[in-house]
């Protein structure tokens, strides 16, 4: 399983030949739950527009609504 990783820390950590197996582990969580928390964070802000907002993103209520209950683990 890859992750795309974007913090340069967690990554230049994770493409570190000499981390130990835990290390590695730990910096693959760090990545996901990093990931979690931007997703739970943007479907928020999501449920905070007006139907204006969302036209201009090109979402409707519905769609919009659908993404917002959606866990934060899902893509």
């Amino acid at each position: 399983m890859t992750r795309t990783m974007h913090n340069p820390a967690l990554m230049l950590l994770n493409d570190s030949p000499r981390l130990p197996l835990i290390a590695a582990l730990a910096v693959r969580f760090a990545a996901a739950v990093t990931q979690w928390e931007r997703r739970r964070r943007s479907r928020i802000n999501l449920s905070y527009l007006d139907d204006r907002l969302l036209e201009d993103v090109g979402l409707t209520r519905h769609q919009a609504n659908r993404e917002v209950n959606r866990h934060f683990w899902l893509n």
